[in-house]
């Protein structure tokens, strides 16, 4: 899936900004999601397995507890590719 197709989604983008700060519960992140977009739990499960499959999250699990992390990696692609439409843009 290509990177603009993955943060296409509003709800991938809305993840994303959660974990921006750093690592998430997946239990804290569904809450969120669940409460702003109206949508279900597996519902926000299939977003965090997009992003993670996509490069874009990592997970680690502490016990019961899967944690979610923003993967900086693909963002800095996008940041490269996107330089070429801001040359000469103040920025």
């Amino acid at each position: 899936m290509h990177a603009f197709d993955v943060l296409g989604d509003p709800v991938r983008r809305r993840i994303l900004e959660l974990l921006a700060d750093g690592e998430r519960p997946a239990g804290e992140v569904g809450a969120v999601v669940q409460a702003e977009f109206g949508i279900t739990q597996p519902a926000v499960s299939q977003h965090l397995r997009v992003l993670r499959e996509n490069g874009f999250a990592t997970v680690r699990v502490d016990g019961a507890r899967r944690l979610y992390a923003v993967d900086p990696a693909p963002l800095a692609e996008i940041d490269r590719w996107l330089t070429r439409y801001r040359k000469g843009q103040p920025l």
